[in-house]
C-alpha cells in the first residue's frame, strides 16, 4: 500500500517518543479490502518472511495447555538456546520487544539505572524507566555517535550513585549505529552488583554476539526483525544472576517476570499466559532454517549486505553513523544529494513494489533514509533496491 505524503509523515510522527510532539488528527476507519499489492520490505522491520513459514500459521488450533503445546514451546526455547549458543535461560513471550524494556527495568532496578543514549530507541528506553518511577541517568551522545566503553567505566567509577542496571541498545536503528556491547559488557561485568541489559530488538539473529562470554545479563529481541518472522513474539535471554536478582526484590513485572516465566517453563514446559500459538508454529519452522545457517553464518551474510550498502552509500551519498560502528542490519544513509526522500520512497513503492524508510523522526526526516538489510535478504536482493533508488533519484 502506498503512503500519501501526509499520511506517511503522520505514521512516523506517531512512532516518536511521547515527549516529542503531539499530532493533531484523529484516525478513522479505513476498510481493509484484501486487494493490496505485495511489497518487498526493506524497512527496519517487519521484514520478508519465507512462504512456508507463513503457511505454518494456518495449522488447526489446539489448546495452550495440551501436550502438543509443551512439545512446541520446549522445541522453540531449546532451539533458540542452541542457535544463540547460550547456557542462559530463554523466554519467548507473545508481545513485542518493548515488553522487555519494561520487564527488565521492573525486575532488576530498585532505584538507579544508567542509560547511554545515542538515538531514538535508547532515549525511549530511558523514558520507559522514568515512567516506571526509576532514577535515570543518561549518558548522552550526539545522534550518529556510538557509546564508548571507557565512558561507561568512568561513569561507574566516578558516580556517587550505585547503578542497579546499565541498559544499552545494541543496534540503534534510528541512526544505524551498532554499539560495542561486548566491550561494554566486559566493563559492567567488573561491577558484580550492576546488571547489564541489552536491547537487541533490531539485530539479534543477524548480528553475532557471544552473550555468555561478555556478561550480558538480559538481552532481548523482536521476531519481526533479523529473525525474519511475523511480528508478535519477544525473545529474551536471562542470566542466572538476573533471575536471582529478581528473586531478592519485593516487586517485579507480572507478565514479563523472570521467575514467573522460567519457573512455569521448568514445571510445565509452557508459557504462564495464553500464547500466540500460530506465530510460535511459524517460529519453530524458521528456527530450523536458522539452525541450519548457524548464528555465525547468518552474521556473515548480514555483514556482506551491510558492506555492500556502505560501499554504495559512500559512492552516492554518505553513511550517517560514526565510522567503524555501522549497523549490520540497518543502514542509515545521509542525504548528501538533497533528494526528495519522501517522494523517492513513494515512487519506488508505487513503481517497483519495494518499501524502504525515511529518516527516523523530526531530527533526521529528509536528512537521512534507511535500508533494512536483514532477515532473509542477501546482497542480490538488496542490489535490486539500490538499483531502483539510482533510477528514481537519477544518481
Amino acid at each position: 500500500m502506498a503512503w500519501p505524503s501526509q499520511q506517511y509523515q503522520n505514521y512516523h510522527a506517531l512512532s516518536l517518543p511521547s515527549n516529542s510532539y503531539k499530532v493533531d488528527f484523529v484516525s478513522k476507519k479505513q476498510e481493509y479490502t484484501d486487494d493490496y499489492r505485495d511489497k518487498t520490505l526493506y524497512i527496519p522491520g517487519p521484514t520478508e518472511v519465507r512462504e512456508d513459514v507463513i503457511e505454518e500459521m494456518a495449522q488447526p488450533m489446539f489448546g495452550h495447555r495440551m501436550d502438543r503445546m509443551t512439545d512446541l514451546y520446549t522445541t522453540i526455547v531449546e532451539d533458540t538456546k542452541e542457535f544463540l549458543g547460550t547456557e542462559n535461560n530463554v523466554i519467548i513471550l507473545t508481545g513485542s520487544g518493548t515488553e522487555f524494556w519494561e520487564a527488565s527495568t521492573l525486575n532488576l532496578v530498585d532505584e538507579n539505572i544508567l542509560v547511554p543514549t545515542c538515538g531514538s530507541f535508547s532515549e525511549r528506553h530511558a523514558n520507559v524507566a522514568e515512567r516506571l518511577g526509576k532514577n535515570v541517568d543518561r549518558l548522552e551522545y550526539e545522534w550518529g555517535e556510538a557509546v564508548k566503553p571507557e565512558d561507561i567505566r568512568e561513569e561507574l567509577e566516578t558516580s556517587d550513585k550505585h547503578y542497579d542496571v546499565v541498559a544499552c541498545v545494541m543496534n540503534e536503528s534510528s541512526t544505524g549505529i551498532r554499539n560495542p556491547v561486548e566491550e561494554i559488557g566486559d566493563v559492567v561485568d567488573e561491577y558484580p552488583d550492576t546488571y547489564f541489559v541489552v536491547d537487541a530488538v533490531s539485530c539479534l539473529g543477524g548480528d553475532y554476539v557471544d552473550i555468555d562470554e561478555h556478561g550480558i545479563d538480559v538481552i532481548f529481541a523482536s521476531t519481526q526483525k533479523a529473525f525474519a518472522m511475523p511480528p508478535g513474539l519477544a525473545v529474551c535471554v536471562v542470566s542466572d544472576e538476573a533471575y536471582e536478582r529478581e528473586l531478592a526484590k519485593d516487586e517485579a513485572s507480572w507478565y514479563g517476570g523472570f521467575q514467573r516465566c522460567l519457573d512455569y517453563y521448568d514445571r510445565k514446559g509452557q508459557t504462564h499466559s495464553t500464547p500466540a500459538i500460530p506465530i510460535m508454529l511459524a517460529y519453530r519452522k524458521q528456527m530450523k532454517y536458522m539452525l541450519d545457517e548457524t548464528h555465525e553464518g547468518r552474521a556473515e551474510r548480514h555483514t556482506e549486505m551491510a558492506e555492500y550498502v556502505q560501499d554504495w552509500a559512500d559512492e552516492h551519498f554518505a553513511m550517517f553513523p560514526e565510522e567503524g560502528y555501522e549497523s549490520k542490519t540497518v543502514a542509515c544513509i545521509e542525504n548528501t544529494q538533497g533528494i526528495d526522500v519522501a517522494e523517492t520512497i513513494e515512487t519506488i513503492n508505487e513503481e517497483y513494489d519495494m518499501a524502504f524508510s525515511n529518516g527516523y523522526g523530526s531530527q533526521l526526516g529528509e536528512k537521512t533514509f534507511r535500508i533494512g538489510h536483514m532477515g532473509e535478504h542477501d546482497v542480490e536482493s538488496i542490489k535490486e533496491l539500490t538499483d531502483a533508488i539510482e533510477d528514481v533519484a537519477d544518481l
